[in-house]
């Protein structure tokens, strides 16, 4: 019964009108960046991914305005008191889980003061590899940079905008959390976003139809997604069709198409495409179906390298969203080690353009690299509840975030706190979009990203981020562009 009702809700999302242009809101410009690109990659935690950037800056647990918030030893364990992490490769055997439920292991809430202790991450389970097994606390571990794997991302971290306290939004997986950069929210809906319920898990299904990754408004039938309230609870009987409507980014953009948009990801129906679960968006075809929607076909690309093909030919869209493919993915057990030079590659397209009559990118375009979950990983910062009734699932752990443009300082470290609702902010800000009109995760976050620029100084000059791999290897991998993980969890 409950995967009928979940049909029927599917057919009542069906049956809604699309959202009118009139949603744009005129306000102020916050600033003058003329693209932004979301660099969207895949679950970490700042102490674990940037653990090796103390091995040459500062990192202290109480920062001041020049130190990273990165914790190096005396990781919280449950019962058996402090441990001291290890090191593990980025393409690492093994994956935590990184659902509501690890969620809640981890942060171990505090009865008497309501936060987090941090000391619950030994509980997260943990999924090895084919023919390898788990290590011991697998949880506690850093990724090792001994042969230079990450120093690209850590070169950024220096070279510009750190920020010291970003948070997931949600406290759960890759679904929800992709919903959240796009939209704002994992509700259904916003009436649904106003009383605290949201998506909480990725998908599940009674195995008829499809795998459990299949997502959004083209997933087979018996796809569900699982409720929670705005208690943070999980009732099993609340799982509903992942096809949602609701006002996303693309639906406030000024109605003189004045600014250009599209969606970079590896695959059409799955749990980090987002906009193939807002339904007028998508438009689907039906069940098990394909997205039909003007929307959905001009702005969405299945081909993640497209982004620096688009780059190349001076077509970069004034806001990018990217997702990255299975191989350049930073998720455990999914990766081949490809992220950071994934990443840097994208940077070095814009930072070395000549497009825009020979004047480039660099000048006039803000980068913004996050993670979308911390992917069971230890870190050492609990997060700062909301207020009822948005607190029950927000906000979730520290993700990392760098800001990168000609206008950000070298060793810029933020101490504000942000969310993805922040990001989204700034975006309206910056397009003259009145800053909140969603009124979703956009409303409830802080204004503080213009701290990561000043644009009344001179642009700096752009250096190449030095990467093992180059933008012309990710243009000509002829692998097909998988999904960032086959993840269950």
């Amino acid at each position: 019964m409950k995967y009928i009702a979940a049909a029927i809700l599917s057919v009542c999302a069906l049956a809604l009108p699309g959202f009118a242009q009139d949603a744009y809101v005129p306000g102020p410009h916050t600033s003058y960046f003329r693209h932004v690109v979301v660099i969207f990659q895949e679950n970490r935690t700042p102490d674990n991914l940037f653990y090796a950037l103390c091995k040459t800056q500062t990192c202290n647990t109480t920062p001041n305005d020049s130190e990273y918030n990165i914790q190096t030893e005396g990781w919280a364990k449950l019962k058996s008191g402090p441990i001291n992490p290890g090191p593990v490769a980025l393409n690492n055997t093994y994956d935590l889980s990184h659902a509501h439920a690890a969620f809640n292991e981890m942060c171990d809430v505090d009865p008497k003061t309501g936060e987090c202790k941090m000391d619950g991450a030994i509980n997260i389970p943990c999924g090895p590899d084919k023919g390898t097994t788990c290590p011991s606390n697998p949880q506690y571990k850093y990724v090792d940079n001994s042969k230079g794997t990450i120093q690209p991302y850590l070169d950024m971290a220096v070279q510009y905008g750190w920020a010291n306290y970003m948070f997931q939004t949600n406290q759960g997986p890759s679904f929800p959390a992709h919903q959240f950069i796009f939209g704002g929210t994992s509700a259904a809906s916003a009436a649904d976003d106003a009383i605290g319920t949201f998506a909480a898990e990725n998908m599940s299904n009674t195995g008829i139809g499809g795998t459990a990754a299949t997502a959004g408004c083209i997933a087979p039938i018996d796809t569900t997604v699982q409720l929670v309230n705005s208690a943070g609870v999980e009732d099993p009987g609340q799982k509903i069709y992942p096809c949602f409507e609701h006002k996303t980014i693309p639906d406030i953009l000024p109605p003189d198409n004045s600014v250009s948009w599209r969606y970079y990801t590896p695959s059409e129906g799955s749990i980090w495409t987002a906009p193939d679960a807002i339904e007028h968006i998508c438009k689907s075809s039906g069940y098990s179906g394909t997205c039909e929607g003007k929307e959905f076909t001009d702005h969405v690309d299945l081909k993640p390298a497209d982004v620096l093909t688009d780059i190349g030919n001076c077509q970069l869209r004034n806001l990018s969203w990217v997702i990255p493919s299975g191989p350049n993915s930073d998720h455990a057990k999914g990766n081949d080690g490809g992220g950071p030079s994934w990443v840097a590659s994208i940077v070095n397209a814009i930072g070395n353009s000549h497009c825009e009559n020979g004047a480039g990118y660099w000048k006039d375009t803000a980068i913004i690299i996050t993670w979308d979950d911390w992917g069971g990983w230890y870190d050492h910062v609990p997060p700062k509840f909301l207020l009822y009734p948005q607190g029950g699932y927000q906000l979730g752990f520290r993700v990392p975030l760098l800001f990168i443009s000609a206008y950000t300082p070298a060793h810029y470290i933020n101490n504000y706190q942000h969310d993805f609702g922040s990001i989204l902010r700034f975006i309206e800000g910056n397009f003259g979009i009145k800053q909140g009109v969603l009124g979703f995760a956009d409303k409830r976050a802080d204004n503080h990203f213009g701290a990561f620029f000043d644009e009344s100084k001179p642009p700096r000059l752009f250096q190449t981020i030095a990467a093992p791999l180059s933008a012309s290897f990710f243009i000509n991998d002829t692998r097909p562009a998988t999904d960032p993980d086959d993840d269950r969890n």
